[in-house]
């Protein structure tokens, strides 16, 4: 779990990853074992560790959820950081109990534009970038060695992207394809 001055995309990446684990842990470990305990006939007297953490994994996964807005975001050319910002509050802000307000930054620190209130503590964001680190683009190498993967389908999807080479890979079997004629689904193979 991550908690620094500065939190980013990839601290909410690592983080609701951590919440999600802790989530199956406490179900499993703490209900399911009970359940177990109950059906075997064990006397035990049921405890609520009151630990459940589905609140604020909806608050990331969910339709509207912050994921959600950020992809649907991520797909407007004219989006920004500021509108991407406003409509998280405006989803969240007041609705969620995890979404909240963070704290004024201290001096010399960047400010958060909202926190969430994580099983582990109260983590502070700052969603500067997060708009292009979404996007993603693949690596020229990474698109190169999947050109020459020994799976079909990978080299079809690829064949078209440019790479580091620049032009399409025909795997020394010469003859060149269409421009464009990469955009196969896979049930077009």
């Amino acid at each position: 779990f991550e908690i620094f001055d500065f939190n980013s995309f990839e601290q909410l990446c690592i983080n609701f990853t951590n919440e999600k684990l802790q989530q199956f842990f406490n179900h499993h470990m703490f209900i399911l074992e009970q359940e177990e305990y109950k059906r075997e006939g064990i006397q035990w007297t049921f405890i609520d560790f009151g630990l459940d953490l589905q609140a604020c994994i909806d608050l990331l996964e969910k339709p509207l959820g912050i994921l959600s807005i950020l992809e649907e975001e991520s797909m407007f050319p004219k989006a920004t950081d500021k509108s991407f910002e406003e409509k998280l509050k405006t989803n969240h802000l007041g609705k969620s109990p995890n979404f909240i307000k963070p704290k004024p930054p201290k001096p010399g620190q960047a400010e958060a534009h909202f926190a969430i209130v994580h099983y582990a503590g109260t983590v502070p964001y700052n969603l500067t970038g997060w708009l292009e680190k979404n996007k993603d683009p693949l690596n020229d190498t990474v698109v190169d060695q999947l050109k020459k993967a020994s799976n079909a389908l990978s080299v079809e999807i690829f064949l078209d992207h440019p790479g580091q080479s620049g032009a399409p890979d025909t795997g020394g079997k010469g003859g060149k394809r269409a421009k464009g004629s990469g955009f196969l689904t896979v049930s077009g193979l």
